[in-house]
């Protein structure tokens, strides 16, 4: 708990607007030395602004930012480092083809003479900035061939060689498994015991209480309340979230299973995948589960033709088809939700309007011409229809919380009326109260008759929402269940290749 009274970090009536959105409205917060301070609200509560503000890279517009009690006005990121703040994104700012040390202490190497790297010396710091850290890296391995996990202590490593006293971490286990989330809070333990104050900002709330010491809880840019994690419960954070209960996580529906949309046989890639069988139906839901490397996101992206087969078959509503490139699968009335939104899903710099549109411009032109009210027209009905909140419909997409940008990915294949739908990771990244939105979301859909594969890390997400479940191990099935009849020690046991 905390080893100081007094806070280190403290927030006075924090104020920040942009155009169209008024992001913070008069936050306070006070960080102890040596606590993990869990920082919860739904995408778009203002937690990301926030934190750039602490972090320099955002100006307050009204408030204060005090330090060990003193008034401090932050003129960057480099003015926050400087003052011990440190901040790893859930996105790393680390150069892959440099070594671990060389990431570590980057644009502050060691010299023998103007120009002249210390390497020995560089070498030698580095190691022992990831040797406190209690992790095995070797500071003179490439970060580009480690591990999410180990790419995530580089960062550590690199904020503390800055001598960071506040460490934020923004979604530190998104892409991790539960062996290296063990890891990870067993450093931040060592953290602790140091003395450094962590803010830890996280959606999956079952981490919460057993990393943190004290919760803020943010609701549309305004401090709703702080808590002890001993003295309160999932409930009450989640009404605090949400400003209403969450009654029933996973909405209830009477499948209606239909024909055969999408059929499966012997697909195989070598190395990746190996003599894979599965068929969706109309109307159904159909989850696919197994650990980080099983091969779950590879077989969505094999279906979907973004990567090349060696062998086996496809059938799309019976036909046999040969699915070279995502363009003949859009054509075949698929669409595919990525794991990776931001890389694959979304265009960042476009529109709102322009990236609903994406899949459906051929459709809207004329002699090489968008029809531009065509695509205004159909953005607005997706909008409207999946609640997207943004300020308008030329809004980038870049500005808008996780969970609204995954609505967008949704809505460009519900404009392109595509009936044969893979989820991967749909839920990653966003907070409850947009997880309680896009479950009904996927029910409709199946309701409709659209055929649905969904790939999840999250076994309740697997269980609550699947008519049936196949389970991935090493690139292959490795064990089929009905809803009914799976349960998390099954699936489990399937994953870890135990069946």
């Amino acid at each position: 708990m905390s080893t100081s009274p007094s806070p280190v970090l403290a927030l006075r009536g924090i104020r920040k607007a942009f155009p169209g959105v008024v992001a913070l409205d008069g936050v306070d917060l006070e960080l102890l030395a040596g606590e993990v301070h869990v920082v919860l609200g739904e995408n778009g509560a203002g937690k990301s602004t926030l934190m750039k503000i602490v972090s320099g890279a955002v100006e307050r517009d009204a408030g204060e930012v005090l330090l060990d009690g003193e008034v401090v006005n932050l003129s960057g990121p480099r003015h926050a480092q400087a003052l011990g703040i440190g901040i790893i994104y859930q996105e790393f700012n680390l150069v892959p083809h440099l070594t671990a040390g060389e990431n570590i202490l980057l644009g502050r190497e060691p010299l023998l003479a103007p120009g002249v790297i210390d390497q020995r010396r560089l070498w030698r710091e580095a190691q022992r900035q990831l040797d406190e850290l209690g992790v095995a890296i070797d500071a003179r391995s490439m970060v580009g061939g480690l591990s999410v996990a180990r790419q995530q202590m580089v960062e550590v490593a690199k904020a503390l060689s800055l001598r960071a006293r506040i460490l934020i971490m923004d979604e530190p286990t998104s892409a991790l498994t539960g062996q290296e989330i063990t890891e990870l809070f067993a450093t931040i333990g060592r953290l602790k015991a140091r003395g450094v104050a962590i803010v830890y900002i996280s959606h999956r709330m079952e981490e919460i209480f057993a990393i943190g010491d004290r919760v803020t809880v943010l609701r549309d840019g305004r401090h709703v309340g702080t808590r002890r994690l001993g003295e309160t419960s999932l409930a009450e954070l989640v009404r605090m979230m949400v400003g209403r209960d969450v009654a029933e996580q996973f909405p209830k529906r009477q499948a209606m299973v239909g024909v055969e949309a999408l059929r499966i046989e012997g697909l195989h890639r070598d190395g990746v995948l190996h003599d894979i069988n599965l068929t969706l139906r109309r109307g159904e839901v159909v989850g696919l589960a197994g650990l980080m490397g099983s091969g779950r996101s590879e077989l969505a992206r094999a279906i979907f033709g973004a990567d090349a087969i060696d062998g086996g078959r496809i059938f799309v509503r019976g036909e046999e088809r040969k699915i070279s490139s995502p363009r003949v699968a859009i054509e075949l009335g698929m669409g595919f939700l990525t794991e990776d939104r931001k890389r694959q899903g979304l265009v960042l710099v476009l529109s709102v309007r322009e990236n609903i549109g994406l899949p459906s411009v051929a459709r809207w032109s004329r002699a090489g011409i968008v029809q531009a009210w065509r695509e205004t027209a159909a953005a607005a009905k997706q909008i409207g229809h999946l609640r997207i909140k943004t300020p308008g419909l030329g809004q980038s997409v870049a500005y808008l919380s996780g969970g609204n940008q995954q609505k967008v990915v949704l809505g460009k294949w519900l404009c392109r009326e595509s009936d044969i739908l893979i989820f991967d990771e749909p839920t990653r990244g966003i907070a409850v109260g947009a997880k309680a939105e896009v479950y009904p979301l996927i029910n409709q859909l199946a309701a409709r008759g659209a055929a649905i594969l969904m790939i999840s890390s999250e076994l309740p997400d697997i269980l609550g929402m699947s008519d049936r479940i196949l389970v991935m191990h090493a690139g292959r099935i490795a064990g089929q269940f009905t809803a009914a009849g799976a349960t998390p020690e099954k699936v489990l046991a399937a994953a870890l290749g135990n069946n």
